[in-house]
């Protein structure tokens, strides 16, 4: 599991480089599908993993959304919490697997939740894969191997 949170950073800052080459009318251009925008879900991407966390903390993540209007402000919040979230990644271990937690008066299990912090992330590469063909630019590749993260 971990290695796949791994892939996904790395794709991250790939994202991030990928979308830095953008116009920002582009950038927040209305697309269909998704959250809207390129920028918004580049945002979305980081704000979920940043919330679940805090929720697995037990703490509350809430920051105000409204200020994060540029790629270099949505990266420099990613930048903010990656090193929390890494820590969290790297100490978890599969014996916490099926631990409860309670959000928001809803039961999960600790795997659950990052099993679902993977795939959400995924299925937004997948948008913005869709996306930068629609605007002629070859996506951020997919493939997990050749990444340097083993099996």
């Amino acid at each position: 599991m971990k290695k796949l949170f791994y892939y996904n950073w790395q794709k991250r800052q790939e994202w991030f480089e990928w979308a830095s080459e953008l116009s920002e009318d582009e950038l927040l251009l209305r697309r269909t599908g998704g959250i809207g925008n390129i920028l918004e879900t580049l945002l979305h991407i980081v704000v979920v993993e940043i919330g679940w966390l805090k929720d697995l903390k037990g703490e509350r993540f809430e920051d105000d959304l409204s200020e994060f209007t540029t790629l270099q402000k949505v990266r420099e919040l990613n930048d903010q919490y990656h090193h929390e979230i890494k820590e969290y990644v790297e100490n978890w271990s599969a014996d916490r697997e099926d631990q409860l937690i309670e959000i928001e008066g809803e039961s999960f299990t600790e795997g659950e939740v990052l099993n679902h912090m993977i795939v959400h992330e995924v299925h937004h590469s997948g948008q913005l894969s869709i996306w930068s063909r629609e605007i002629g630019k070859k996506p951020v590749k997919a493939n997990y191997i050749h990444r340097g993260l083993g099996v």
